[in-house]
């Protein structure tokens, strides 16, 4: 009889093939009802974090019908779109107490229990500074209903968690900065609330670099929970977040998740230089995030050309080319119907070449700031 492999033998034995199978068969997922994602989802770790999420992030501002113009989609709709990304392989789903005024989050809360996932299966992210009242919006009246203060903050993750139907939050996220609360107050309180359990990690969004590293620094030495994402406005037409804000990132490790990848549909196919204006498109009624349309044009028809080459559509070019940048972690995707979210979930199977994502930046090439292009030019001759 043939000497038997001891288990570390056996390993060896195997493991080149093993690892070589590896690099060469695509993974697929697999749900707990052993159904086979039906698209191609890669997972990124959350800055410095061990924990995973989606590549694209199904984003919830569209739930409810009291924003803007914008949220327009009601339970059904929800449980539909809920239940598709699922099937698609996103883990992550991000939402607001703002987005009509805590409905959005009531939405999304019971779309997650209608589709029957388990609790730990899903990154459920939430935000808090909004005004959560029309006074406390406005200014008029209820004035600690809004801000970062430390009441504000823990009066709001309850709200959440009782809306959203859950015990804790997976990541909560300070929703801009507040100009009348200490920072310290704002990172204390945070801190408290990751201690109790109600929060497993917090990030900000709509931050400057120079609050975000302050955070950063102060966390550290305070030794309290810090950052671990910026949720910020990214776009291959908004490109600001390149100056110092992404750079950032880069080097100290946090996640960045771009909201409004397609600037408020701008990139998404509809506008084009002959017809600026579609009827019925979103930034026609509500004309945000600011972009400069004449650049935007040139980065339509660049995104069109290889949108036509590679059989795809201009929105999943524009989302493929930010998943391309570095230092990204999730792209945050929105739809107000089950035909944008089909056509933005294939974006996650297309791969640009380095040549396509180079074309299509120099379309909107960012022109350096001070003190940028004069680090540039004093370090011309050192790196």
């Amino acid at each position: 009889m043939p000497q038997a492999f001891s288990s570390r033998a056996l390993g060896a034995h195997f493991m080149p093939s093993l690892i070589f199978l590896i690099k060469i068969l695509p993974l697929r997922f697999t749900s707990r009802a052993s159904t086979v994602y039906d698209t191609f989802m890669n997972y990124s770790l959350l800055g410095k974090t061990g924990l995973k999420v989606s590549e694209l992030c199904l984003g919830t501002m569209t739930f409810g019908e009291n924003f803007f113009n914008i949220a327009v989609v009601d339970q059904a709709g929800a449980n539909q779109m809920v239940a598709r990304s699922l099937e698609s392989g996103i883990n992550f789903f991000d939402t607001a107490d703002v987005y009509s005024y805590g409905e959005s989050e009531t939405v999304l809360g019971k779309a997650l229990k209608d589709a029957g996932t388990e609790r730990d299966k899903v990154i459920v992210a939430t935000k808090v500074r909004g005004g959560m009242s029309e006074g406390a919006t406005t200014g008029t009246g209820d004035p600690n209903n809004v801000g970062l203060s430390r009441q504000h903050i823990f009066s709001s993750i309850e709200h959440s968690l009782r809306r959203l139907d859950t015990d804790y939050v997976d990541l909560y996220q300070v929703h801009g900065w507040d100009l009348l609360t200490p920072i310290e107050e704002t990172l204390r309180a945070l801190d408290d609330l990751v201690r109790q359990g109600k929060v497993r990690y917090i990030g900000c969004s709509n931050w400057s670099a120079r609050h975000l590293m302050k955070a950063l620094v102060l966390s550290r030495e305070k030794e309290w929970a810090g950052f671990v994402s910026l949720q910020a406005y990214y776009s291959l037409v908004g490109r600001d977040l390149e100056h110092e804000l992404l750079p950032l990132c880069r080097e100290e490790n946090v996640g960045v998740l771009p909201w409004s990848p397609l600037s408020g549909g701008f990139l998404s196919g509809k506008y084009r230089r002959e017809n600026p204006t579609p009827e019925g498109a979103r930034r026609t009624g509500f004309d945000f995030p600011p972009i400069d349309e004449a650049r935007g044009f040139d980065a339509v028809d660049a995104l069109d050309a290889i949108a036509k080459q590679k059989g795809a559509s201009v929105a999943q070019v524009a989302l493929a080319w930010l998943l391309a940048q570095k230092g990204v972690t999730s792209v945050i995707i929105g739809a107000n119907k089950m035909s944008q979210l089909e056509d933005n979930l294939k974006a996650a199977e297309l791969k640009l070449t380095d040549a396509e994502v180079e074309q299509l930046s120099q379309t909107t090439v960012p022109p350096a700031m001070y003190p940028q292009w004069m680090i540039e030019r004093q370090n011309a001759g050192r790196v």
